[in-house]
């Protein structure tokens, strides 16, 4: 059975150009002029924009987090994301202090194998730096998993020593893997943070006001430092304040292999979310934390410079109740996230309705780039002959309102309620199958398949 995509705007980061798209299986067969093609089943996107479907490099299903774990399964969580518009997802296994990571590894394979409606892979947390995770890491590597996060943040729970990253990045290096850095000084903020509770200001927007764009900033230049003397490729995750983005600008400039993304929440939201009253700024708790509006100018601009690669969501939803709530009277308590996976797409192309970034832009952002950064181009991030047919008909007009009583994330608020967007997805196929159109969803557990990923392609 093939399925003739017709009469759409095929958009790539070069542009968008009229053209059909002939789907045969799970693959594109063919990109042609308008018709020159034919199917057995046609789709009418006359008046959309034909994607790649989205790549989301950033979340965490199912993750533990302060003695509870993210609402979203990999079922919930990957069907949320199908509905807005992603196709890939690139989830996280977390290694615990003591354990090993390919057990790690094993223990999230059987969490995601079946359950996931679209297609995922996995980076490696490396929260236990010793002689056997480092030899683990080139066996991570052989089993398609060529990206590993460290925190500089979180003393006791993820946090790694500067000694730490250095032998891990040493490793890195010598088998082609690229770090993944939670950029904050954790030291620091955990002693301004304790200095405030003891000073009795326990509301949420002190995880804001103790986590400040300076002590960010400074751990990204570390990191950087760090990168450079051991030649390791650096990719700094979540990053959401001015002083960071000028570390990373910096050393691109001098060409080295440092790489950066942000999420909608820094582009979107701000410290005064945090400071919203009656608990409610709880809603907003991630970290790094949201920011004074004016930091959103910069990482736009990031954005258009490419200082900024990628968009992803750090999609890590807590719910308002009986979650977000453990950390009344003590900020520091408050499960850190903001859902978001159902919603990136969307937000990024207000942008290009706002003129802040290009049509093109937008989707090399959400899924060229992330497809080449982690080893998957030209499988997926791109409409052309041979990939794999994750397809997004997209309508630049339709008209939308964000709301947790119409989104799809297993969670009971939304950190974008109320927010009137233009642009819609209006129908995603996945490898080749119908998953959303304007009927529904048509999609199942168990479809998504695990991906076996190359090494970053943008290394030099």
């Amino acid at each position: 059975m093939t399925t003739l995509i017709q009469g759409g705007q095929v958009v790539s980061p070069s542009g968008a150009i009229t053209a059909d798209v002939l789907v045969d299986g799970e693959t594109i067969a063919a990109v042609g002029a308008p018709g020159t093609l034919t199917g057995d089943e046609t789709i009418d996107a006359t008046g959309r924009y034909v994607l790649p479907g989205g790549i989301d490099a950033h979340t965490h299903m199912e993750m533990p987090f302060g003695g509870t774990h993210s609402v979203d399964s990999f079922e919930t969580g990957t069907i949320a994301a199908a509905w807005g518009g992603t196709t890939t997802i690139i989830d996280f296994a977390v290694q615990a202090k003591g354990t090993s990571l390919l057990s790690t590894l094993d223990k999230w394979q059987a969490k995601a194998d079946g359950s996931c409606a679209i297609d995922y892979g996995f980076h490696m947390i490396v929260s236990d730096v010793n002689d056997s995770s480092l030899k683990e890491m080139r066996a991570c590597v052989d089993g398609g998993v060529g990206s590993f996060k460290m925190f500089m943040a979180y003393p006791g729970v993820f946090y790694s020593t500067d000694g730490e990253i250095l032998r891990a990045m040493q490793q890195a290096r010598e088998i082609g893997a690229t770090i993944m850095m939670h950029a904050e000084n954790g030291i620091a903020i955990d002693e301004l943070a304790a200095q405030a509770v003891a000073a009795g200001r326990t509301d949420p927007v002190q995880h804001g006001l103790t986590r400040p764009p300076e002590l960010e900033g400074e751990a990204t230049s570390r990191a950087i430092r760090l990168a450079q003397v051991t030649g390791s490729p650096l990719y700094i995750v979540h990053l959401s304040a001015a002083p960071a983005l000028a570390a990373v600008a910096e050393a691109r400039d001098n060409g080295q292999n440092v790489f950066a993304e942000t999420c909608p929440q820094y582009l979107y939201l701000s410290i005064e979310d945090l400071a919203k009253p009656d608990f409610e700024g709880a809603k907003f708790v991630a970290s790094p934390p949201l920011r004074e509006k004016s930091h959103q100018a910069d990482l736009w601009r990031g954005l258009r410079t490419n200082d900024l690669s990628v968009v992803s969501t750090d999609h890590c939803p807590f719910c308002f109740k009986d979650q977000k709530e453990l950390g009344r009277g003590d900020f520091r308590a408050i499960p850190n996230g903001i859902p978001g996976v159902e919603h990136r797409m969307d937000l990024l192309h207000q942008g290009v309705v706002a003129g802040e970034i290009s049509l093109g832009r937008w989707v090399e952002t959400c899924s060229a780039t992330p497809a080449r950064m982690f080893g998957l181009y030209p499988r997926k991030g791109v409409i052309a002959a041979g990939s794999d047919a994750d397809i997004v008909v997209y309508d630049p007009s339709a008209r939308q309102t964000l709301s947790a009583e119409t989104h799809h994330m297993n969670v009971d608020y939304s950190a974008y309620e109320g927010f009137s967007l233009t642009g819609k997805v209006h129908t995603v196929l996945s490898r080749g199958r119908v998953v959303v159109s304007p009927d529904g969803f048509h999609g199942s557990p168990g479809h998504g398949k695990f991906l076996s990923r190359e090494l970053n392609q943008y290394l030099n």
